[in-house]
């Protein structure tokens, strides 16, 4: 082989779209927050994949050339998405509107498996007792619910994590 290295390059990056398409699938929101079951999968995905990057090269040259393959193409599709909107639609979620006007949007909460319950919490921590008190709510692309209240006076700057519950973890 000309360039000894060239089986691990090809091999990370193809691990790098998979994995890419992957937590696309099955929800990138679900890994913002992190609770033990979470870093287990984590920790058991990388494990599983470090052979199918590095192949029968256990050497440090053939670790670091995989990591910095990995680093280089996800430095190069940060930049790609940020030039090319269609690449980055394709890629990137999106945040999605909960409540509109004081008026839920049932198809996207139930597509996005955000429970009542949760609107609710959310709306406590933003000092609003009503779901109805609500002029926006948005799921953000990290995860978090943030609300805009109708009453002006209740404009804080928190934001509800969603917690993982047994059906989140399933989705993973």
């Amino acid at each position: 082989m000309a360039f000894p290295y060239l089986d691990i390059i090809i091999r990370s990056v193809a691990v790098y779209f998979f994995m890419t398409i992957a937590l696309r699938i099955f929800g990138k929101k679900e890994l913002s927050q992190l609770n033990t079951a979470d870093i287990i999968l984590i920790l058991l995905i990388s494990n599983s994949v470090q052979n199918a990057m590095v192949g029968p090269d256990t050497s440090l040259i053939g670790g670091l050339v995989a990591a910095l393959v990995l680093f280089s193409i996800n430095f190069v599709i940060k930049k790609l998405t940020k030039r090319f909107k269609t690449l980055g639609d394709l890629l990137l979620d999106k945040p999605e509107i909960l409540i509109h006007d004081g008026i839920l949007d049932f198809q996207t909460l139930s597509r996005l498996d955000v429970s009542h319950e949760e609107l609710k919490e959310a709306a406590r921590e933003h000092g609003l007792e009503h779901l109805t008190d609500i002029k926006l709510a948005m799921l953000e692309i990290d995860g978090t619910i943030s609300i805009i209240s109708k009453d002006q006076k209740h404009l804080k700057q928190t934001h509800y994590k969603r917690k993982h519950n047994h059906k989140n973890l399933q989705k993973l």
